[in-house]
């Protein structure tokens, strides 16, 4: 299982703490390739895109229209977190209560 997020995030940290064998991929250090972005994109549309985050608010207009997958590849904190691949490939967005379930948490 691998969770895509940011070593210094509480939820990310949460997570890798809380899932057994998970590996914690920091973003900023391996960022995400274009085909996994583009599949986090296909899974959560709009969604995978923090509009709330810091990064967010210091963007420019320009920045902001860029298509999804140049802006996280650009700006990788612009990504809501962690992304969680399970080891079936099956993905999950954030840590909220209801994903907890969902892994039996």
């Amino acid at each position: 299982m691998h969770i895509y997020g940011l070593k210094a995030c509480d939820n990310c940290r949460a997570a890798v703490k809380a899932l057994d064998g998970a590996v914690l991929v920091d973003i900023r250090e391996a960022p995400l390739q274009a085909a996994q972005i583009q599949a986090f994109y296909a899974a959560f549309g709009e969604a995978l895109i923090n509009r709330r985050s810091t990064t967010w608010r210091n963007l420019t207009d320009d920045e902001r229209a860029l298509e999804p997958a140049a802006l996280i590849a650009a700006h990788p904190t612009v990504m809501k977190r962690p992304v969680i691949e399970a080891t079936d490939g099956a993905l999950t967005l954030g840590w909220t209560a209801e994903v907890r379930a969902g892994y039996g948490l």
